[in-house]
């Protein structure tokens, strides 16, 4: 008997009688799906609508050949990407990158007296000389109410002003900080690009107009000066408003003033009063607010009585009375603009 797998006829002249003479003829099936015409199914067959018994196929390029599942998810990750970076380049809300460097600037005035200093009149109520307005510590902070701004909420508001409040308690009303050198408290409440500047600040004060110690807080030489009592006498006012469409900005401005003694001694007989007036300007992003911690770009300082030679940067340097009236102390020296040894921002007054 002959092949079962060879037709009946025999085997074509030629021929070999197997599928290995039309193998190069067979088309796999990508080839059937690059195709740029397509055979219409039955049903559209059926349908007589169409003229034609093929139809053009839209060229995709290499996507042609994908499952349509493939192409749809393909547009709709791009798609997705697409928005992403729209929303992220365009949005008034979006993340800066954290500032670095030396943020804060200081400027500093020297107060010295026009006259001896004198102690007060009562020490168990140094502050009795004051005239109205003042008030005990954070009451005189005059912090307002809070309210919406263009791109901030009522809440972003009140968060900000909460954190300026606090820092204003811990740096100018603290005696840890006043007093006894402390500084971890305040540091804590700084964004991480201004930490740097503050440690150099505290462990190397130069004045340099970034690196007083003095700029950030209100410090005085333990070894000279201790508190006659821990009551800080405040008035000022607090506002907030817009720098830009990210930040907010808190700027405060406020006299405080301390009763002070020598060190070393009990004596509560002899008390001065010193004041200072410190200008600060701060500012806060959505991560500021977020942590609790604000950015101190700018600190403008009076302060006094004080010798107009006297160097701030570390301590303040109060004058203080003395048991029997000392001499009057020299007037300000007259300033010449021509002498550039010295810097133009050291300044003197006179305290009234």
């Amino acid at each position: 008997m002959g092949d079962p797998r060879e037709p009946p006829e025999g085997t074509p002249d030629g021929g070999s009688g197997n599928e290995d003479e039309y193998r190069s003829v067979v088309f796999d099936e990508s080839f059937v799906r690059a195709a740029r015409i397509q055979e219409l199914s039955a049903i559209e067959r059926l349908g007589g609508h169409h003229p034609r018994a093929v139809r053009a196929r839209i060229g995709f390029g290499p996507l042609g050949s994908l499952p349509r599942q493939a192409v749809a998810l393909l547009l709709l990750v791009a798609m997705a990407f697409a928005a992403a970076v729209y929303f992220g380049v365009s949005s008034p809300r979006r993340l800066a990158a954290a500032p670095t460097g030396n943020q804060l600037t200081v400027s500093m005035l020297a107060l010295s007296p026009s006259s001896a200093v004198t102690p007060v009149a009562d020490f168990r109520n140094p502050f009795a000389a004051l005239p109205a307005g003042y008030a005990d510590g954070p009451a005189g902070f005059g912090v307002p109410a809070a309210a919406a701004t263009a791109h901030f909420t009522k809440i972003e508001v009140t968060r900000a002003l909460e954190v300026a409040e606090h820092y204003l308690t811990v740096a100018d009303l603290s005696p840890a900080v006043l007093t006894q050198g402390e500084t971890a408290e305040v540091r804590a409440l700084l964004t991480p690009g201004e930490q740097a500047q503050y440690d150099e600040s505290m462990n190397n004060p130069q004045d340099d107009q970034h690196h007083a110690a003095t700029g950030w807080v209100v410090r005085f030489d333990p070894g000279q000066v201790a508190l006659a009592t821990d009551v800080v006498k405040v008035t000022g006012v607090m506002a907030f408003a817009e720098a830009d469409s990210g930040t907010l900005q808190v700027t405060t401005d406020h006299t405080f003033v301390y009763a002070l003694r020598a060190a070393g001694t009990e004596n509560p007989l002899v008390v001065s009063l010193f004041s200072v007036r410190r200008d600060l300007r701060m500012e806060f992003d959505r991560t500021d607010l977020g942590a609790g911690r604000l950015r101190l770009v700018d600190a403008a300082e009076q302060s006094g009585p004080t010798s107009c030679s006297a160097q701030l940067a570390d301590h303040l340097q109060p004058v203080l009375a003395a048991k029997a009236p000392g001499p009057a102390p020299a007037a300000p020296s007259p300033v010449d603009p021509a002498d550039h040894t010295h810097p133009a921002w050291q300044l003197c007054g006179t305290l009234r």
